[in-house]
């Protein structure tokens, strides 16, 4: 019996003051990192890997900017609640 993967995609809007740039794009890095799925975020029409930093800050995603989270694998739904939730917020702690 063949194990079933998860997918799962959210849309969400950055809030960071600073956009995914420095330490909010490594801090949302370090947290992709803790999943086992693999994790894509996609801004207008350039993609990368969350678990990359500089894929992530390649992206030049700004404070406001409308972002899509794709994620593939056995914790998918856990790993967008905790990147959207991280993205949402004004600032990283």
């Amino acid at each position: 019996m063949a194990r079933q993967v998860q997918a799962a995609e959210r849309d969400v809007t950055v809030l960071l003051a600073q956009g995914l740039h420095a330490r909010p794009a490594a801090r949302f890095v370090q947290m992709a990192a803790r999943f086992a799925s693999d994790i894509t975020v996609t801004a207008g029409s350039r993609s990368a890997m969350a678990k990359s930093i500089m894929g992530v800050i390649s992206l030049g995603v700004r404070q406001g900017t409308a972002i899509r989270l794709r994620a593939e694998g056995a914790d998918a739904e856990a790993a967008l609640e905790a990147l959207a939730a991280l993205v949402s917020r004004s600032e990283v702690d």
